[in-house]
Parts: C-alpha cells; sequence; structure tokens
C-alpha cells in the first residue's frame, strides 16, 4: 500500500472541498451525490471515507468554506460604505446571477441549508455572522454593533434579490430586479 505524504492528502482534501462547493451550487446538495463529487475531483468512491466521515461532514466543511472565501474579497475593497456599494454592484451583477457555481453560497443553497443537519446550520451561522460584522464594520466603523441590524437587513436583501433574479425565466425582468436591488441596497446604505 502506497502512502502519501500528509501535504497530498491536504491538497486532496481541498481539491474534494473546491469540487464540491461548485457541484453543490449548481446542482444542489442534494442534487450531487458521491459518486459525481468524486468524479468531478478526479478520484475514485472510495477516496472519500480517506476525507470525511460521511456526507454531512462534507457538506458542513463546504459551506463553512465557501463562506470563508466570500468574505476574504472583503480586504480588497475600498475603505467603508464605498466598498459596499462596490460589493453591492459586483454582488447583484449579471455575471453573479449567471454563474451560481461561482458565486454566494447562500444565493445558491439556502433552501437546502435549512434542511441540513446541525454542524452544516452551525458552520452557515457562523460564516453568515461574520459576513454581517464586516458589513457592520463598514456601514459604522466607529460602532459596527450599532449598524448591526441594517448589516443583516442588506445581506438578506442582497442574497434574496440574487435568488429571484436567477428564478426568472424573463431575462429582462431579471435584469430589472438586479437594477432595483442595488438602487434598493444604496438607498439602504445611506
Amino acid at each position: 500500500m502506497v502512502r502519501y505524504a500528509k501535504e497530498h492528502k491536504q491538497v486532496t482534501r481541498q481539491r474534494i472541498i473546491e469540487k464540491a462547493g461548485h457541484r453543490f451550487k449548481a446542482d444542489g446538495i442534494d442534487g450531487s451525490g458521491v459518486a459525481t463529487l468524486m468524479s468531478d475531483a478526479g478520484l475514485t468512491n472510495g477516496a472519500f471515507y480517506a476525507h470525511f466521515a460521511s456526507k454531512d461532514d462534507l457538506v458542513a466543511t463546504v459551506v463553512a468554506e465557501e463562506l470563508r472565501m466570500q468574505l476574504a474579497p472583503f480586504d480588497t475593497l475600498r475603505p467603508g460604505r464605498p466598498g459596499l456599494e462596490d460589493l453591492l454592484h459586483a454582488y447583484l451583477s449579471v455575471e453573479h446571477r449567471d454563474n451560481p457555481s461561482l458565486g454566494c453560497p447562500s444565493a445558491a443553497l439556502l433552501d437546502e441549508i435549512g434542511r441540513c443537519g446541525e454542524a452544516t446550520k452551525q458552520a452557515y451561522a457562523d460564516g453568515v455572522k461574520s459576513i454581517v460584522e464586516e458589513i457592520a464594520a463598514r456601514l459604522e466603523p466607529a460602532d459596527p454593533q450599532s449598524a448591526r441590524g441594517k448589516a443583516i437587513g442588506l445581506f438578506t436583501m442582497m442574497v434574496g434579490t440574487l435568488q429571484l433574479s436567477r428564478a426568472l425565466s424573463d431575462r429582462k425582468f431579471s435584469d430589472e430586479v438586479l437594477e432595483h436591488g442595488i438602487e434598493n441596497g444604496l438607498t439602504f446604505m445611506s
């Protein structure tokens, strides 16, 4: 039996997480079986249990990683509200709408996360709290706690707007939803 270096195992695990994140957001958690997820990662089904105790374990790990990755670009935004405006425009863009597998896990998976196990719900809650805290800190740098409610409202408005725009078959109406979502978000921030 060949033993792989610890680094190889970590790289492989990360590849599974990344590929599963894309697949979950494209096809849903329930629509993504272990065989498909492992095939996406270029691995056999048997390799799955060397990295995860169960599919639920993988889902919780993917949700935590997806939200961590969603938070990372906040460091590259302009400071304060201007950065939030940039985020709002990027989040409610046609490109984001049209590429769910590369975008926000909330907009793609929210309904399924609500039906997942406690570990996934906890991973999701922790990730969303971090995003809300970052938004609140940009809304009111001197007193982020005072902006927590507004930050929750802005994030939920963004997610709901993106979900609605993706659900509409009428492209013109979908574009209109995104445009008004940006307007509403900017109004909400002022």
